[in-house]
Formats: structure tokens, sequence, C-alpha cells
């Protein structure tokens, strides 16, 4: 089973019925006992780090969710996926869970072309710098979906794929042992991003 965690800011409709389109038994939970019975977990998000953070911390679920991420593959997608990392700078600094090293940073304030849009919002490709299970019926260059005005930045070799916008080579996709993440939506991104997601199920 895939647990997707509820905490308020995902875009949990949409994701699930991906996961359900695909035949996988999937439960959106908040509830921790769920989450340690779980294969795997999804972690969503949408909106603000620091809101999420908060809305995260009420929960009372971050414990649970750095004791299942040293057991099980855990996938954080858009805002989830910063909220994995050390630290966010939207709207001031806030602690991120720790999973992966690396900040989140405003992606304006590192284009050089000012004429770009803000949101990075839309289709890019996904260059895949790394091999990973993640990409198993994935293949490089292929469009994904992205919405957010922030990214994830000095991530390493953590890195596992990038989507170019102007200067910057976003983070799209990173891993760190049993933690991945996301940055665009793969259920928003057709049938490579379902494709992902069956991957993903298979870890």
């Amino acid at each position: 089973m895939t647990a997707i965690v509820d905490y308020g800011v995902g875009n949990l409709f949409s994701l699930s019925s991906s996961l359900r389109f695909l035949g996988l038994e999937t439960e959106v939970t908040r509830d921790p006992d769920r989450l340690r019975a779980a294969e795997r977990i999804l972690l969503p998000g949408v909106g603000a780090f620091g809101d999420a953070r908060e809305k995260l911390d009420a929960t009372g679920l971050i414990p649970v969710l750095l004791e299942e991420a040293e057991r099980k593959p855990l996938l954080g997608i858009c805002l989830g996926m910063q909220l994995l990392f050390d630290r966010g700078f939207e709207y001031g600094e806030h602690a991120g869970l720790g999973l992966i090293p690396g900040e989140v940073a405003s992606l304006g304030e590192d284009l050089e072309d000012r004429t770009l849009k803000i949101p990075h919002m839309g289709w890019n490709s996904l260059d895949i710098v790394r091999d990973d299970p993640l990409f198993k019926y994935f293949r490089d260059g292929e469009y994904v979906y992205y919405v957010h005005s922030f990214y994830a930045r000095h991530c390493g070799e953590d890195t596992l794929g990038t989507s170019q916008y102007g200067n910057v080579a976003v983070t799209g996709a990173v891993r760190r042992g049993n933690v991945w993440g996301a940055q665009f939506h793969p259920e928003k991104s057709g049938d490579a991003g379902l494709r992902l997601l069956r991957a993903f199920a298979e870890l």
C-alpha cells in the first residue's frame, strides 16, 4: 500500500487518482499507524514552505516520517520535495526535515533574464544527470509539468535530474537513501509522470 500524507496542503485528489488509475492500492491518511503499515510514502505539498512546515508540525507526524524514511521509500512532490531539505527561505527562514542536504531559495533571485516569468509554470524537459530506479520507465529529456517559485539548490550528488530555465538548472529530482523528491508534479505530467509513479510503486 502507498500512503499519501494528509496534512492540509497537498494536491491529494489528483495524486491519489493517478495512483488508482495505475491500479495501485492507495490511502490518504494522517494516521501514524497507517504510515507505518505502508510499503511506501508520498509527501505532497502546494503553497508556502513555512506554512506547510507548521501544518506538518501540527499533525505530530514528523517523527514518524523521519523514522519511516530510514526503512522504506518516501517521495516528496513539489513543496513536499522542498520540505525534505535543511531549510527554506520563503518569507523568512524555516527549518526543513533535513533528510536531504541543501536549501530552498527564490528562483527569481537567481535568474539573470528578468523577463522570464515567475512562477516557473508549465512543461519543461527533465535531463537525467544520475541514473536511478525512479527512471526505470522514464526517458532522458521527457517533459514534465512544473508550478513553483522556489527551488532546491546546493544538492550536490543527490541531484538526479534538472530542467533548464534561463541560466538556472532547476533541481527537478533528487535522492538520498530511501528518500526521493520531484519538484515537478508527476500526477500532472501525463504518461511520463504516470510511468515515474509506477516506478516509485515498484521500489
